[in-house]
């Protein structure tokens, strides 16, 4: 077997004493931030175990899936520092990876457990440091000297718990432990280190949180749409700042990249404003879903660098707002100029990445270009001529429909005055084509509702190519012929 122990400092001590507060522990560390590496480290094994004033977990069945046992080492080194973790030891046994950590020794080196205990203290043991100084003056400092002496005489002198811990930490006993559980809900909290003026500094202490989010996330081969940060004013603020408050970051679809979720976080904190002093940050998931992983190739994948493109949107949308990042979403509509909806990208629901579903080919081919609005055409010898006279090929093609597409009458319908474009369509649900509405004539005015009745065409001439016609009747009896979209 092969343990980490990961060792967390002592909480310094509260100048005044809240009787609010979480009763100490027993080891004097915090044990919000030991139950949150616990959490973290659920990622890696489910053998993770809550022990003195450390988290230990059995990572040997792991080591193939986190690409052998250097490349794990190294992560654990870079990020559980981020978590409070001031030591790192390695070991057969959790107390062996326990006493390595207190003493400063990472691993075994290539060398033999017991070469490496034998010249370690008796304080890094804690049933050691019970005894050390009746030990110490018997001239026993160290675990090989202690393990030197009569078994008998030790436990008579100092009681069956001390020989019971020296066993364990040289792989002579069996060790028990009770394994955390990885909670359903995600939920954490941190009390900042000093009280913060500035919305941007909060990301520091978020980060944190953030790390042990993925880390639950991971363990449950899930991903969050979101996250939900809250901050708790000091108790020594204006009386209208409140209690707090929170910023709610959403995704497109469910992910769990620590830089990603940061980078969002940083974009929104830049724009918050704090109304008074944060003492205390908490984190929320919002939207947890199964993440379906990428299965792994037996030939070289392709290398792929830097970021996706809807993380990349993400981060645009987070910085220039929403309604200016946009998306396009095919829609139910046989009117061309309706076929298509803009919606924001990073509005959580990824609509424009899910595959469409299968649907019959169109009678006649859509033009890939539309006129906003259509152009009327001149009629010569009962032709419709745009760049000369145009040959009919393929038409008519009936297109009948609206009626349910009311027009806005009321002012609370219509888009604010100050939105424009794209804006204005997000914000009113109303679907957007090249940055504008389309085009409400005074017809559709008058009867309140958007319903058409075209007959398409097909047709072409040498200077205008291949372009989309329809004829449309008008209310004098006659029809007119308008130009509506051109062939790529």
């Amino acid at each position: 077997m092969l343990w980490v122990a990961l060792i967390l400092p002592p909480r310094p001590p509260a100048p005044v004493a809240d009787p609010a507060a979480p009763p100490d522990h027993p080891w004097g560390i915090c044990p919000d931030a030991q139950s949150g590496l616990a959490v973290w480290c659920l990622q890696f094994t489910p053998r993770v175990a809550l022990m003195e004033d450390a988290v230990v977990m059995e990572v040997e069945a792991s080591l193939r899936l986190f690409r052998g046992l250097p490349a794990l080492k190294t992560r654990i080194a870079d990020e559980a520092p981020d978590l409070g973790a001031v030591g790192i030891g390695w070991a057969p046994s959790a107390t062996a990876a326990l006493v390595l950590a207190r003493c400063g020794v990472q691993d075994l080196g290539g060398r033999l457990l017991q070469a490496v205990l034998d010249p370690l203290p008796l304080q890094a043991m804690s049933a050691g440091a019970e005894h050390a100084e009746s030990l110490s003056r018997a001239g026993i400092n160290t675990l090989g000297q202690l393990r030197a002496l009569p078994r008998g005489g030790i436990g008579r002198r100092f009681g069956a718990p001390l020989l019971a811990m020296l066993d364990q930490a040289y792989g002579l006993r069996p060790e028990a432990h009770a394994w955390v559980a990885l909670p359903e809900d995600f939920h954490a909290r941190l009390e900042l280190p000093s009280r913060e003026d500035h919305a941007p500094a909060l990301l520091m202490g978020a980060r944190p949180l953030l790390m042990r989010l993925c880390g639950w996330l991971a363990a449950r081969h899930a991903g969050a749409t979101g996250v939900t940060l809250r901050w708790v004013h000091d108790s020594m603020r204006a009386k209208d700042a409140g209690d707090g408050g929170s910023l709610t970051i959403r995704t497109a679809e469910p992910i769990r990249e620590l830089e990603h979720f940061c980078r969002l976080m940083a974009e929104h904190l830049a724009k918050t404003r704090l109304l008074a002093p944060v003492g205390e940050l908490r984190l929320e998931a919002v939207g947890v879903q199964a993440l379906t992983e990428e299965s792994a190739s037996l030939l070289p994948d392709a290398v792929r660098t830097g970021e996706s493109l809807y993380l990349t949107l993400e981060r645009i949308a987070a910085r220039l707002g929403p309604e200016r990042v946009l998306q396009p979403v095919a829609g139910d509509d046989h009117r061309l100029e309706w076929m298509t909806r803009w919606r924001p990208a990073a509005d959580g629901r990824g609509a424009g990445r899910r595959r469409p579903a299968a649907c019959a080919a169109p009678a006649m081919p859509e033009p890939a270009f539309l006129l906003e609005p259509p152009l009327r055409l001149a009629l010569r010898d009962h032709r419709p001529h745009y760049q000369g006279p145009l040959t009919l090929l393929i038409g008519p093609d009936r297109v009948e429909g609206g009626w349910w597409d009311r027009v806005p009458t009321r002012a609370s319908d219509a888009a604010p005055p100050t939105a424009t474009g794209a804006a204005a369509s997000v914000a009113t649900g109303a679907p957007v084509f090249t940055a504008i509405d389309p085009a409400t004539d005074a017809a559709a005015q008058a009867c309140g509702h958007r319903n058409v009745v075209r007959d398409y065409w097909i047709a072409v001439n040498d200077n205008a190519g291949v372009v989309a016609l329809f004829r449309q009747p008008l209310e004098d009896g006659g029809s007119a012929w308008f130009l509506h979209g051109v062939y790529a």
